[in-house]
């Protein structure tokens, strides 16, 4: 089963949202920090989708909040 999809505690860069989605994915977390960075080279809204996530993925060890509640 796969990981819950949050924002750990440790392991952060900037939000923990490269570290949360390499949790869930089964990758380690420079890995997907890599991919975001090239996925950021092509055009879209890469950057909005990691601002969305920021605010939406409740933090480790905090209850839901908000949006995330939902």
């Amino acid at each position: 089963m796969a990981a819950a999809l949050v924002r750990p505690s440790n392991n952060r860069m900037i939000a923990g949202v490269c570290a949360g989605l390499a949790r869930r994915f089964g990758m380690t977390p420079k890995t997907m920090r890599v991919l975001f960075v090239v996925s950021c080279l092509l055009p879209g809204p890469q950057f909005l989708v990691y601002l969305a996530l920021w605010i939406l993925l409740p933090s480790e060890g905090r209850p839901a909040t908000g949006a995330a509640a939902w």
